[in-house]
């Protein structure tokens, strides 16, 4: 699909860089449930719907362009065009390097763990490593998650007991409730436990490497592929340290407020409510004006607005913000996940 143009009058320039609003890509692994359908009004045949990919240039997921100037487009292809729109970050040709989703685990996912960077390029043929931050929307009243190990285990102990199904004993299971915060770094063994509605910020890469997955088979009967033998090379064998959540303090505004999830260096995340009545600008929230930022609207309904061009919003919809766009204004009472990637 070829480029739509835009004449690049003064106005046009300025719609050409409003923020797109993004189409997201679907997943249908076993352990997804209805929620992204039921509270998100995502629309796709997929069922169970595990995961909706609501920012991605990852070519197993990649999103496109909903309305304005690159209605239909992969967001791919739009920054392959448009690298101004990445602002002062580096970047490989239209890649983001950030992937952004929602996930709905009615049942316990798989056991798991990526791998960094390094060891990423060396062995999956130059591709990014996965650390990743998990924000939770919504857990139920006995939702918990794996998060490292509560004893030191040699890398054979570890083989040994995920080949024989029993590793659970080495694993820190940690209970979650609605607003917590919880940062994987790569090498880190976790697992999502059932009844977790959560919102995933990481490095756009699909590498996940599983130990255990409770013998499980998929719908047609086989058992999903486990990655042992690298599971064991990444893993971090050390005793985890409980996760603490993070101090947050919110930043008030007029009709708006913010908080700081989570800092690393791959990526930045806030929270940010809105209750107004009266269009109120981000220009006071932006840590970085030079770069493109990333609105996930998780709860509640308005518009945002760019000059003289306004979009509604809605809960579940998310929005690619270049570099270059205007100052945005917003109205409504909703909650976002700012993302500064």
């Amino acid at each position: 699909m070829g480029l739509k143009k835009c004449n690049m009058s003064k106005t046009d320039t300025d719609k050409h860089n409003m923020p797109i609003l993004l189409k997201p890509a679907f997943k249908d692994y076993l352990w997804g449930g209805r929620r992204l359908k039921d509270d998100f009004s995502k629309e796709t045949s997929l069922s169970p719907l595990a995961e909706s990919w609501e920012c991605s240039t990852h070519p197993a997921g990649e999103c496109e362009a909903v309305g304005g100037c690159f209605d239909g487009m992969k967001l791919r292809q739009i920054l392959e065009r448009n690298p101004d729109f990445f602002g002062a970050r580096e970047h490989e040709k239209g890649e983001l390097p950030i992937l952004v989703k929602l996930i709905d685990a009615k049942n316990d996912l798989s056991v798991q763990v990526h791998p960094d960077d390094t060891y990423a390029r060396e062995y999956e043929n130059g591709q990014r490593g996965k650390t990743e931050m998990w924000y939770v929307i919504d857990a139920g009243e006995d939702s918990s998650l794996i998060y490292g190990l509560r004893e030191r285990v040699t890398k054979e102990q570890l083989k040994e007991s995920a080949l024989a199904g029993n590793m659970e004993r080495y694993l820190q299971r940690i209970p979650i409730k609605k607003n917590d915060v919880f940062y994987i770094e790569s090498g880190t063994i976790h697992a999502i436990g059932r009844d977790a509605l959560i919102a995933e910020v990481q490095e756009s890469s699909d590498l996940t490497y599983r130990l255990y997955d409770y013998d499980r088979v998929d719908k047609y009967g086989n058992k999903r592929e486990l990655h042992i033998e690298k599971a064991v090379e990444v893993a971090d064998l050390n005793v985890a340290k409980s996760p603490r959540q993070p101090l947050r303090v919110l930043k008030y505004s007029v009709g708006m407020a913010r908080e700081l999830l989570g800092r690393c260096r791959y990526f930045e995340v806030y929270r940010m409510l809105i209750n107004t009545e009266r269009c109120r600008s981000m220009a006071c929230y932006e840590p970085n004006p030079h770069t493109y930022r990333v609105l996930l609207c998780i709860d509640g309904c308005g518009s945002l607005r760019c000059n003289d061009e306004s979009i509604n919003f809605f809960k579940g919809d998310c929005f690619f913000v270049p570099a270059t766009s205007p100052d945005c204004h917003l109205h409504g009472k909703a909650q976002f996940l700012d993302i500064i990637g």
